[in-house]
Parts: C-alpha cells; structure tokens; sequence
C-alpha cells in the first residue's frame, strides 16, 4: 500500500493538479512538475545507493530542510513557481512516506 501512494502522489497527483489548476496549459504544467522528480538524482551520492528503510528527508542535500527553504522560497518567484510547485509537492510525498515508515 506505501508504494501505491508513494508513487501514485509523485506521479498522479501532479497531473490531476496541473490539470484542473492550469487550464489549456496543463500538459506542459505536468511536464514540469513530472521533470520536478530528477530532485532524486541526489540519491545517487548514497550509499548503499538504495535503502527501502531510509527517508529521504534530511539526508539527500537536495532533500535536506536548507533545500526545501529554497523550493518554498522560489514559489514567491513567478518565473519558478511551477518548478517550486513539483519540488515541494515531491518534498511533501517523501515526507508522507517517512511518516509511513515511523521516521517521524
């Protein structure tokens, strides 16, 4: 059931937003905001690269609290307000999913 909502809110989620939030342009808008989950190339500076019992939160850099202080900075920033929608829709997914796991 974790997997489901893990990557049903990184990947569902973000079109049905960009879809009733963003009119004609919805499909470019879910683009960006899909795009939004390269955020997760930092855990490849893990290691072990993957750990199904680690949250993300405060260990990947771009995952860490001074990161997601950027993303929310950069939503008062029209030019990357969508990338800072993704960003911290993504931050908020893998903080759910510490959650799930107890981290919190």
């Amino acid at each position: 059931m974790q997997f489901i909502v893990h990557y049903g809110l990184h990947f569902i989620v973000p079109v049905v937003i960009a879809y009733f939030f963003f009119g004609d342009r919805w499909k470019m808008i879910s683009i960006i905001l899909l795009l939004t989950m390269l955020v997760d190339l930092d855990h490849l500076l893990a290691r072990p690269l993957f750990d199904p019992q680690r949250c993300s939160i405060g260990f990947h850099p771009l995952h860490s609290y001074y990161a997601m202080g950027v993303y929310c900075l950069m939503l008062g920033y029209k030019p990357t307000r969508v990338i800072a929608l993704g960003l911290c829709l993504h931050m908020l997914t893998d903080t759910i999913d510490c959650f799930w796991m107890g981290f919190y």
